[in-house]
């Protein structure tokens, strides 16, 4: 399990960098069926893009996409945070507006 007191992109797990990433070529719009194991982001099976289309708007992926590293958000920080605790389970959906997360659905297993 990666520590989420990390500042920085570069610092992360190969799979937290991916979830940014992903989350930057969203920018608006959300991310479904997000699998997590041992508190790590797993894409397979893979999960859904949706894409909000802003008409006369900038709907590319965020600039910060291009760079190596950088310094993380307060809310990509609580995100990383939330798979910590979430340990084991699915994210039905991640809301994101202009790359960030926002808002996050939950489904998780009930222990027996």
């Amino acid at each position: 399990m990666q520590q989420t007191g990390t500042a920085t992109k570069a610092s992360l797990s190969p799979q937290r960098q991916r979830l940014i990433e992903i989350l930057q070529g969203i920018n608006f719009g959300s991310l479904e069926g997000l699998h997590v194991r041992d508190g790590e982001p797993v894409f397979t099976p893979p999960p859904q893009r949706v894409r909000v289309v802003r008409f006369l708007a900038e709907n590319g992926p965020r600039p910060e996409a291009a760079k190596h590293d950088f310094v993380l958000k307060a809310k990509v920080r609580e995100l990383l945070t939330c798979l910590d605790s979430i340990e084991n389970g699915v994210i039905e959906s991640i809301k994101v507006e202009h790359g960030i997360p926002v808002l996050m659905t939950i489904r998780e297993e009930v222990q027996a």
